[in-house]
Order: C-alpha cells, then sequence, then structure tokens
C-alpha cells in the first residue's frame, strides 16, 4: 500500500504565495516515486497550482466541498466544479469544519455518498476533543463517527482514506504520541474489517496533528500508520518537503 503525504494549508497563502511555493516545492520532491505527495490549498489557490502540477509527481486535493451538484448555495463549491480544476481528493469532516461550522456525521455522511458517488477521492477526518480523551471516551468518539460517516457506504472503504487527527493535538504542537497513533489506528482497521471484512486492510489510515519535520518519521515507523497528514508545517516548502522524504 502506497503511503499518503499530505498537506492541508487551511485558510493560508495566497495564489500568488502558492505560485512561490511551488517554485521551490517542486524541485525538492521531483524524484520522490514511492509515496504519493499530496497538496491542499485553499479555493482560490487551485487554479494557479492545477496549472503549476500538471505534469508533475505531486496530487492536487481541495479542503472542503458540498453535497450537491449545483443550486441556491451562497458559497458553497460542488465536486464537479472541483475536479473540473484537476482536484483529485477532498479533505471531509475536518474538526474545524466539525467544531467551528457545526458540521454534523450526517452532513458529512451526505458528503462522503457525494464524493464516491462522482469518483473524487475523500478523505475522512475523525478524532476526539480534550474533554473526551481525558474521560477515555477516544475510542467511542472515533467509531460513533465512523460508523455516522460510513452509513450507507459500507462496500466502499478502499475508497476512502481516513485521517485520524486528535482534536486536541491540532496546531498545538502537542502531538499524540506515535504509540497513541498507532494504538487508536489499529482500533480504526479493526472496525473497518468488521464493517467491511471482504476489503479489511485497503484502506490507508492517515496521521494529523502537530506533525513537523522532527517526528514525522516516527510516525512513519508506527506499523498502522499509513502516511500524514500535516498542517503548519506544510506552509513551508522546504519543510514539508523534508517530511515528505523523512522516512
Amino acid at each position: 500500500m502506497i503511503k499518503l503525504i499530505s498537506a492541508n494549508w487551511k485558510m493560508n497563502l495566497t495564489p500568488s504565495q502558492t505560485e512561490s511555493y511551488l517554485e521551490r516545492f517542486l524541485p525538492l520532491v521531483k524524484d520522490v516515486t514511492d509515496r504519493e505527495v499530496l497538496l491542499c490549498p485553499p479555493f482560490p489557490s487551485l487554479c494557479v497550482a492545477q496549472r503549476m502540477l500538471e505534469g508533475s509527481n505531486v496530487r492536487l486535493g481541495a479542503q472542503n466541498c458540498f453535497y450537491e451538484k449545483k443550486g441556491a448555495f451562497t458559497g458553497e463549491v460542488s465536486i464537479d466544479m472541483l475536479k473540473e480544476l484537476g482536484v483529485f481528493y477532498v479533505i471531509v469532516g475536518h474538526s474545524e469544519r466539525r467544531w467551528i461550522f457545526g458540521e454534523s456525521d450526517e452532513l458529512i455522511n451526505k458528503k462522503l455518498t457525494a464524493c464516491i458517488e462522482t469518483g473524487l477521492r475523500p478523505i475522512l477526518c475523525v478524532g476526539e476533543r480534550i474533554e473526551e480523551r481525558e474521560a477515555g471516551l477516544t475510542l467511542k468518539v472515533v467509531e460513533t463517527q465512523l460508523r455516522i460517516a460510513l452509513s450507507g457506504l459500507e462496500a466502499y472503504t478502499d475508497s476512502i482514506d481516513i485521517a485520524y487527527e486528535p482534536v486536541w493535538a491540532i496546531g498545538t504542537g502537542n502531538p499524540a504520541t506515535p504509540e497513541d497513533a498507532q494504538f487508536v489506528h489499529a482500533f480504526i482497521k479493526d472496525l473497518l474489517s468488521q464493517i467491511n471484512p471482504e476489503r479489511k486492510g485497503n484502506t490507508r489510515i492517515l496521521y494529523g496533528g502537530s506533525v513537523n519535520p522532527s517526528n514525522a518519521g516516527q510516525f512513519m515507523s508506527m506499523g498502522d500508520v499509513d502516511g500524514l497528514l500535516v498542517g503548519s508545517s506544510s506552509l513551508d516548502p522546504d519543510s514539508f518537503a523534508h517530511i515528505v522524504k523523512s522516512f
């Protein structure tokens, strides 16, 4: 199973900054062939990224999508719009979408369904908040998020990547330990084998949450960590290139 190293720039880097970033980044990773590299810029930078990534070994992703094809949904972006821009992946259910913008598991299920129906590959994010972790509810929270998000999509688990992102670790500089990540990743893989026994072992599980050049290799040394979803450390091209090549 090829590993996936993904950058989530969040609400950072303008189109002109994206161009400067890629001028620096692409030469640094041009020889990487044994893992998938993915950049997820904000919507206004997708056009620039599409142009500059054409013919490269780096894929283009989006940070969000809507489940309807078109209509009176001011501010939303459809999957067809993303696909026309050369987007192959889309992040769905990131904790910031859940906790800042109030996205429910049921809404996330609708987005996943739309992605599967239209051939855009989703990266489904799951993870617990600090109070849930302290209450010993990590596995219960992750299982609930997964079961609702995958409702009706049980046969398509190998068309989805899953990112375990403990909310308390995102952007805090306080990541989970590699052993913590391995424990939850192993749980997710076991749960997926129950949900879709015929395709068990075919879903990549990524870790995200304060990943940086110093700890990326440690996370990737864990047996059930199949990739990384990198936030702030992906905003610098040298830093992210180091992460891409760190294992």
